[in-house]
Order: C-alpha cells, then sequence, then structure tokens
C-alpha cells in the first residue's frame, strides 16, 4: 500500500519535472523476450516532457524493446539515513530514510529521426558537460551525421509518473523537530538541505511540541 502523506500530488509536477531534470542517471524496466523482467541502469536526459537515453544498437535492451514498447523507468536520491536514536533512544523503528524518487511508466520509441537524435544527445551532453568544450550536436554538421546514424537513441513518452518524496511529512512536531536538530549536529554532506526539504513539504512543520 502506497503512503499518500509522501506521494506528489497533480499540482506539484512542476518539482517532479525538476528533480528529473536535475538528476542524471536511473533505471530502465524491461521484459526480455521470454518474459523476464530485467533493469538496466543508464544515463538519460529529460527535455521537452520526454526521457531519452542513447546506447548500441544491438543487446539486451535494444532487444527487448524491439519486442514491445512498453516501459518503466525509475529515478531517486537518497538525502539522508535516519538513525532511530535521533528520536527514539531504545527502540530501533524510527529508523528510515528520507529521499525523492519519481517512476515514469510509459511508451518506448525508437528514434530515427537524425534532428530528434541530435536534440535527445545534445541534452544529454548539456547535462553531463555542463561546461561545454565540445562542438554543439547537429544534425546538419557533416561532422555528426555518419554518428548519428550509428548510435541508438530511445524516447519514453510518460502515461504515468508517480512521485515520491519522503521528509517526515507523516511526524508529529516533536519527532520531526527531534530529527531535524539531529541532522543539523550531525552536519553530513545532504543533511542541512534534508532539514530545509522537512520544512518545506511538512504541513505543520511550524507548529509547536506536542
Amino acid at each position: 500500500m502506497r503512503r499518500q502523506e509522501f506521494q506528489m500530488q497533480q499540482e506539484q509536477e512542476e518539482e517532479i519535472t525538476s528533480f528529473l531534470e536535475e538528476m542524471s542517471f536511473g533505471f530502465l524496466g524491461l521484459v526480455d523476450e521470454d518474459g523476464t523482467p530485467i533493469v538496466t541502469p543508464l544515463n538519460y536526459a529529460y527535455a521537452g516532457g520526454k526521457l531519452y537515453f542513447h546506447g548500441s544498437r544491438i543487446g539486451e535492451k535494444m532487444t527487448a524493446l524491439r519486442g514491445g514498447s512498453k516501459t518503466t523507468f525509475a529515478v531517486a536520491k537518497e538525502y539522508a539515513v535516519i538513525p532511530s536514536y535521533f528520536s527514539d533512544p531504545l527502540m530501533a523503528c524510527p529508523a528510515t530514510s528520507y529521499f525523492k524518487s519519481v517512476r515514469i511508466d510509459g511508451e518506448a520509441f525508437i528514434v530515427d529521426d537524425p534532428r530528434e537524435k541530435a536534440f535527445a544527445l545534445e541534452a544529454l551532453m548539456r547535462k553531463l558537460q555542463p561546461e561545454g568544450g565540445y562542438k554543439p550536436i547537429d544534425a546538419d554538421d557533416s561532422d555528426y551525421a555518419s554518428r548519428l546514424k550509428g548510435v541508438a537513441v530511445v524516447r519514453i513518452d510518460p502515461v504515468n509518473v508517480i512521485g515520491k518524496f519522503k521528509f517526515g511529512q507523516n511526524l508529529k512536531p516533536q519527532p520531526r523537530h527531534a530529527i531535524e536538530n539531529g541532522l543539523l549536529e550531525r552536519a553530513n554532506e545532504y543533511d542541512a538541505e534534508t532539514v530545509e526539504l522537512m520544512r518545506r513539504y511538512c504541513p505543520a512543520h511550524q507548529q509547536p511540541f506536542d
């Protein structure tokens, strides 16, 4: 059963889109010709409301894609592991982690149009190499024409997008504040950002202690 307090609603579509645009790595879920589920980790770009990835024209995932277009793609980022003792000095039950995740169920299409290929690959380069240092990918550029023909590009058109952002939305004020204080004292890489996200997504974060 999904915990509704962690689900991102339709009106928060911009936040889901922003997260997909921020991230660069996810997991592609397919079913092979024998009906066996397969999961492939890969880089991606989310542009124009579509998800793109590239690779070889042959291989497990391309064979599976040719056998059917339905697919799923998952992206996640863990911000902080929350120790149980932040809010309970005895019991292990409160131990958890805070994260953002998005799952896209959709249809996958192998892209043949060179201009769409160039668009997708340029979007991927801008994400992975934002400092530049390369010649922009252009379908009309003779230097890229043969390379665009040789690479496989796949587009996923989303049909259903599910976002789950878990940052203690289900907590009462006292344990929530205890976790915030624990994160600020620990001061790991994402702990301060996690506290900001807790305060952003927890509707009652400004309530006093019980």
